[in-house]
This record gives structure tokens, sequence and C-alpha cells, in this order.
């Protein structure tokens, strides 16, 4: 393998998750998807990264849970290369609603998977990869949202808001670790076609509101993952605290 390094994307199994992931592997990376439930699409993207020449393993953990945090980066550790790249892209929404109708219980839902398990991530990230600790450098990508500059009323203001503290996440840390070999950036993609629409009780969410777009159409998870990935090569090498925008004009 031509080597460079592995690539964790969390929430990798589907969407712009697995979108990145097979781009990944397709340019040397060797890249670790984690998932939390769904084994079945995980493996299959596994299989189809390997038939296409590329390397790849399936990790299980979910990433607002410390403790399993801990032990996916573990997992990590014992393999022959070292982590150089993390893509902070698992998330979750909940049904669409007005926030004096939401409940505590899923505030705390959102904000553990949008939140928590970015910032837990990129902490464990950092102890590997920071030259301070002995690493090598590396380069963290956040998924944020176009939802945290647009505030997603009446549909996901919980949402908008954990997508707001990406933002933040973003710009602190990179400033924290610019001196010690790691980038930090994010995309903030507006409509793309995936499944998460269908989490908040509205599949056809992308059609309805493309009119709104510009350029009158949604993206594609390749779109997205395409602007992952130069974000973390040496081609965006002077870029930290960078935001790439991936909306269409909207």
């Amino acid at each position: 393998m031509a080597g460079r390094g592995i690539l964790l994307v969390t929430g990798g199994g589907r969407g712009i998750g697995a979108a990145t992931a097979r781009l990944a592997a397709q340019r040397g990376y060797r890249v670790c998807i984690n998932y939390r439930r769904d084994a079945e699409a995980a493996q299959a993207l596994v299989a189809a990264i390997v038939r296409e020449g590329g390397e790849a393993l399936a990790l299980q953990a979910d990433v607002s849970q410390e403790a399993e945090v801990l032990r996916l980066f573990e997992a990590i550790d014992r393999l022959p290369d070292p982590l150089t790249a993390l893509v902070n892209n698992a998330g979750t929404l909940e049904q669409q609603m007005r926030l004096d109708e939401m409940s505590a219980a899923r505030l705390q839902r959102v904000l553990a998977t949008n939140v928590l398990g970015p910032l837990l991530c990129a902490r464990e990230a950092v102890r590997r990869m920071s030259t301070a600790h002995g690493g090598r450098g590396g380069a963290i990508v956040n998924l944020s949202s176009m939802a945290a500059r647009l505030g997603s009323p009446n549909e996901y203001v919980d949402y908008a808001a954990s997508k707001g503290a990406i933002d933040s996440l973003t710009i602190g840390l990179a400033k924290e670790v610019a001196g010690e070999g790691i980038r930090v950036n994010a995309v903030r993609p507006g409509l793309i076609h995936t499944d998460i629409h269908a989490q908040g009780g509205e599949p056809g969410r992308v059609e309805r509101l493309q009119s709104s777009i510009p350029m009158g159409r949604g993206g594609q998870p390749e779109e997205v993952a395409r602007a992952i990935l130069w974000l973390l090569s040496d081609e965006a090498s002077y870029a930290t605290g960078t935001f790439i925008d991936l909306s269409g004009g909207r």
C-alpha cells in the first residue's frame, strides 16, 4: 500500500460517510468505517472497497459514549499504520418540529451524537496525531451543515444548534493544534440526497426545497466527499479553520 495512513470515518456506513470512505480508499488511505447499528451496510461497503483494490475495515462504536470511543481508538491503535486523518461525520436528527415541542430527552440524544461525539473523537485523534504527543501530524475534517447558518426553523433548531457547535469546535481546535502538525477544517453541506431526511420524517425534503437552491438541484454525497478529501490532502496544506459551503448557492 502506498501508505497515507489510517483514516477514520465516523458514521461511515451510509450517505456522505460511505462516499468519503470509498473515495479515500481509492486515494490510498486504509479506511476504518465506524458504524453504530447497521453492520450489514458497513460490511457491504468494506467488501466493495476491497473488490476495488482498497483496504478497509468496519468498527462498531456509538461515538456519543466515551467508553465506546476509547474502545474504537484502541482498536485502531492495534493496526500497523498510524492514524493520520479523522472525518467527524456521524450525526443524527429527529422528527421535524418546533423547539417548543421538543423534549429534553430528544435534545440530549441529538447533542450527544452531534456534539459530544465529535469532541471525543477529535480529542482521541489529537492524542495520537499531535507532534506534541509524539505523532506525525494529520488532518481532521468536521461535518457541519448549512443549518448552522440558516437555523432550520420549524424543523430542526436542535440539529442546527449542534452544527453551530461544530463550527466553533473547528475554529478553536484549528488554532489550538496548528503548531502541532494537525489541520482542522469543516464542510457545510446543504440539501444532499441522503437518507437522513427520512429520519426527520420527510424523505422527499430535498425535492420539496430544491427550487430554493440557485443551482436548482440537491447535491450528491460524492460531491461532498470530494471536498472532504481535498481538505485532507496536501493540496490544502495551508488551510486550517476553513469552511467549504456545499449548498448549490443556497
